[in-house]
């Protein structure tokens, strides 16, 4: 039976993840891509190389995300989160959600890695999305 989890259980289950299905829109049409994160109790954390979702973020920053625990087919849980997309620029700002990120990812992926050897190679850009709401499905 499918039931609806309560904000709590939403909330310990998006801190219980770290891999999600960020939502946006690109060139006007639906663009969804899996996201390493950080949850710090108010905001999703994440950070990315330049391109495609970072442009459509800065352009339209109203975004979503769904994190899910599936055990199997009828043992599972969905979270929806609504926010807004905000990019850190602040030194301090970028050190600690670096530093959430990192206690999390302790290495940095593949290209970022080759990247982060480039002297020329662009800088991961940080971002935060500030929960607004969130919802919750199980069934179990």
């Amino acid at each position: 039976m499918i039931t609806r989890m309560s904000e709590e259980e939403a909330r310990s289950l998006l801190g219980a993840g770290s891999l999600a299905r960020l939502g946006c829109v690109s060139d006007g049409y639906p663009y969804v891509v899996p996201i390493n994160y950080v949850f710090d109790g108010k905001s999703v954390i994440s950070h990315s190389l330049p391109g495609r979702k970072i442009d459509a973020m800065r352009a339209s920053p109203r975004v979503c995300l769904q994190v899910d625990e599936v055990r199997d087919q009828t043992r599972w849980k969905s979270v929806l989160v609504f926010g807004t997309f905000e990019e850190l620029t602040n030194a301090s700002a970028r050190e600690r959600a670096m530093g959430l990120l990192l206690s999390l990812f302790p290495q940095l992926t593949p290209v970022e890695s080759l990247i982060t050897k480039d002297a020329n190679a662009p800088a991961p850009i940080v971002y935060r999305i500030r929960v607004e709401r969130l919802t919750g499905i199980r069934e179990s």
